[in-house]
């Protein structure tokens, strides 16, 4: 690599964005994983534009999802968690307040269609992975803006995970809530493979 390349940020979407072929891929809502502190109103699609792919203006409403339980965990419990050498000690009672939250197919047998925003797939459009990255979420922002707009019409798309950068995460637009079918709540701390997920991230529970 050439040590005199410059850092540049990431770019604003094309001009002629609307014009550029997406990757799509098909996915299914049964698949993905969500955690949060609540035991209902899920999918959840946030108008706040305060979060990475949140709609600038408030008009769409985005549902953010992991594609494994371990992605799930890192964007969640350990966001803004830092190592203590190469431990995360977490609270249980961190643990006990959330839910893993999955879904059943609703419309279109739940197959989502989504953009690929990752390797060449989102070079080949202007992107890079500062797309999962970047801080603040100005430019971020528009991109989701203009994948949105994209008369390509995708439920949403893919990225790279930021807490787990071997991973692959889901932002969802508003348009694709009628394909989530009924949610299942489960308690996290009775989720089919935390133990196994809490050693791979290197997590320990603390307290009662």
């Amino acid at each position: 690599m050439d040590g005199g390349l410059t850092v540049v940020p990431l770019q604003a979407p094309a001009a002629n964005f609307s014009e550029l072929p997406l990757h799509v891929r098909e996915f299914s809502v049964t698949k993905l994983k969500r955690i949060g502190r609540r035991n209902s109103g899920e999918p959840y699609f946030g108008k706040h534009a305060a979060n990475r792919f949140d709609d600038p203006k408030k008009g769409f409403g985005t549902c953010y999802c992991g594609t494994q339980l371990d992605t799930a965990i890192a964007e969640t419990v350990l966001h803004d968690e830092l190592p203590e050498n190469g431990v995360f000690k977490i609270r249980q009672e961190d643990i006990d307040v959330r839910y893993l939250v999955t879904f059943a197919m609703g419309a279109d047998k739940g197959m989502l269609r989504l953009a690929d925003l990752t390797g060449q797939h989102l070079k080949r459009i202007g992107g890079d992975n500062s797309l999962s990255a970047e801080y603040p979420y100005d430019m971020t922002q528009r991109w989701s803006e203009a994948v949105n707009a994209h008369p390509a019409n995708v439920d949403g798309f893919i990225f790279i995970s930021k807490q787990l950068n071997d991973k692959r995460a889901i932002v969802l637009f508003d348009r694709a809530k009628a394909k989530f079918g009924t949610p299942t709540y489960t308690p996290l701390a009775a989720a089919s493979g935390l133990t196994q997920a809490k050693n791979r991230l290197g997590i320990v529970t603390i307290g009662p």
